[in-house]
């Protein structure tokens, strides 16, 4: 159960924490069971993050206790753009808080400070996808309130196939 007074911190990561990010992106990748698909780099994250026109923002938690891990989790998202709504989509890449940390409220804060941006930047939806393995993530985003989108299948070029499709014959591109 979630105390009265919260033990951590969610914060804005900075540049300075790019090291950190990795380390929980990792974590991440771990328990999803996906961790040798991990290229990221520190390089990656501060280039595609922290530079002129940032592709991702994130959000750390910072535990405030002497004891345990300093950083316990994070949310990783970005910016899409909705045609029908006409309104910018909040998009969740990544949530992650370290298992022995789940069932405190962390994730729970984290969608609500995520909603407060989404809100804040006048979007007219969140969006996100989770792993169909993945049941209590799932349990955990129903009882928010969240609806599953099972209309709908995720498409995926990876930069091979994208390298394929860039060079084939374009006819109505000047």
């Amino acid at each position: 159960m979630k105390d009265s007074l919260p033990t951590y911190i969610i914060r804005e990561t900075r540049s300075e924490d790019v090291p950190i990010l990795l380390q929980l992106v990792k974590k991440l990748a771990e328990y999803e069971k996906l961790l040798p698909d991990v290229s990221a780099s520190e390089v990656l994250f501060e280039k595609n993050g922290f530079g002129e026109a940032p592709y991702f923002h994130s959000l750390l938690v910072e535990n405030k206790e002497e004891s345990g891990p300093r950083y316990l989790g994070f949310a990783l998202y970005f910016f899409t753009f909705s045609t029908f709504l006409g309104k910018p989509t909040l998009y969740l890449e990544d949530l992650f808080v370290l298992p022995e940390y789940r069932g405190r409220g962390i994730g729970k804060d984290l969608l609500i400070q995520l909603a407060r941006v989404a809100i804040e930047r006048d979007c007219g939806r969140m969006e996100w996808s989770v792993l169909n393995w993945n049941k209590p993530a799932i349990d955990f985003y129903l009882n928010l309130g969240a609806k599953p989108m099972d209309e709908w299948t995720v498409y995926r070029l990876t930069a091979a196939d994208l390298k394929t499709l860039a060079i084939k014959k374009n006819s109505g591109f000047i």
